[in-house]
């Protein structure tokens, strides 16, 4: 663990936001631009936005562009995490983690069985890194959104987020 130092100044990251689904239009994708309002009101930059269809192999694709994009630190996916047959958010991306981050996934479901009890179980949001880009994958509802946001995303991509943080790290995730 990297200790944040007292003074760290705030580093703005530039971040990509991806709805997974096959019914949202721009008009109706209230938790990506939920993450899009949050995360340019936090000081970051929108690096790009898209809606995706759930398929597997075109999640593939848009992960592999951004990955591949050094314009890109960070991803954050909405939708595509649940247990239907439709849902293939987690399919699409974990085979691209150099490593996988679990707490994320953990630490969600912990904070969320706060908010919607058991159901939380039917949650597979997930999180990893891929060729030094960090990738966040939350459930679609605009609400499990906002408690990512809040509780985990806003405070470790803040550099200045004692005693560590995700966006003081990113520098180092390509190092061997």
């Amino acid at each position: 663990m990297s200790r944040t130092p007292d003074d760290a100044p705030f580093l703005p990251l530039p971040i990509a936001v991806a709805t997974v689904s096959d019914s949202r239009t721009a008009d109706t994708d209230t938790s990506g631009s939920y993450l899009r309002e949050q995360l340019t009101a936090a000081g970051h930059r929108l690096a790009d936005q898209v809606i995706c269809k759930d398929d597997v192999y075109q999640l593939r694709a848009l992960f592999s562009r951004w990955i591949a994009d050094p314009a890109v630190q960070v991803v954050i996916t909405t939708g595509g995490t649940g247990i239907t047959g439709r849902d293939s958010t987690p399919e699409a991306v974990i085979p691209l983690f150099d490593k996988a981050i679990d707490g994320f996934g953990e630490l969600f479901r912990q904070i969320s069985f706060d908010e919607i009890g058991a159901s939380t179980v039917q949650s597979r949001a997930v999180a990893g890194i891929a060729n030094g880009t960090l990738i966040f994958c939350l459930p679609g509802s605009t609400g499990a959104c906002r408690t990512a946001w809040e509780q985990i995303l806003q405070p470790q991509l803040d550099s200045r987020t004692r005693p560590c943080n995700f966006a003081q790290l990113i520098a180092r995730f390509s190092e061997r």
